[in-house]
């Protein structure tokens, strides 16, 4: 073993996903502080890597429950902007083939911006299909936020290319002739819907950033529209833009006064 230097040990750690466990035992026998260090720190990345695959397997168990039922095209069904001050809301229907294997997708709001792009990628090219609806300002504030939502999320669906036979949504119950569940705090619980609220919010954060470089003074591809002190403080300053939710408080008071 002590032909074999400590950096070439780190090499075969890291690059090789299964390792022969005769190896392991006579990295565990060696005295040498540095391998012992790599092989507490190869124990700890296989721990993690056990809870990120069990944590998967555990958010397949709707679209698992429901296969067993003989429904093959399950979309996901998710929201982004139900509350900030500026912006539509943006829905996305997401129908994932049963193979399909992301460790690490949650719910896209505990995901950092660049896995949630990373992601985003390999969702668009992996996906049977996808789709996205999107309500602007003057319909969110003609029919309210909640209606609105409800009618993005249909639209999602109804341009689906491929048509589903039933639907998760997130916490939302919807008109629509498909059967349906309704999970409450669903994109951290089923694959499918974890993979829609990627795709809504990424597409929705990137609308923002547009939105921010036509009024740069509100910060919007920061804060994404939400009511952060920044942006109340622009309001205050500047006024409101075509993108305010004038339905919503403090706009509300704001156009009123």
């Amino acid at each position: 073993m002590g032909k074999i230097s400590i950096r070439e040990i780190e090499e075969i750690l890291i690059a090789k996903n299964e390792i022969d466990h005769s190896f392991i035992e006579l990295l565990a026998n060696d005295e040498r502080k540095g391998v012992q260090h790599l092989l507490k720190k190869w124990h700890r990345r296989k721990e993690e890597e056990k809870k990120v695959h069990e944590k998967y397997v555990q958010m397949t168990r709707y679209e698992q429950k429901y296969r067993n039922l003989g429904y093959q095209h399950i979309a996901g069904i998710d929201e982004v902007g139900r509350g900030p001050l500026a912006g539509p809301v943006v829905t996305a229907a997401v129908i994932l083939p049963a193979d399909f294997y992301l460790p690490g997708l949650n719910d896209s709001k505990k995901l950092s911006e660049q896995k949630r792009e990373q992601y985003f990628e390999i969702i668009q090219s992996r996906a049977t299909a996808i789709s996205v609806g999107i309500i602007h300002v003057d319909e969110i504030d003609r029919i309210n936020i909640y209606e609105a939502t409800k009618k993005a999320m249909t639209d999602a669906v109804v341009h689906l290319n491929v048509q589903p036979d039933f639907l998760l949504i997130d916490a939302v119950k919807l008109d629509t002739p498909y059967p349906f569940e309704a999970i409450i705090k669903g994109d951290e619980k089923s694959i499918s819907i974890a993979a829609a609220s990627i795709i809504a919010k990424v597409t929705r954060d990137r609308l923002m950033s547009g939105i921010g470089n036509e009024y740069p003074e509100y910060g919007f591809a920061k804060n994404m529209g939400y009511g952060t002190k920044e942006h109340l403080a622009a309001i205050q300053k500047f006024g409101i833009t075509p993108y305010h939710r004038k339905s919503f408080s403090p706009i509300k008071e704001y156009v009123d006064k």
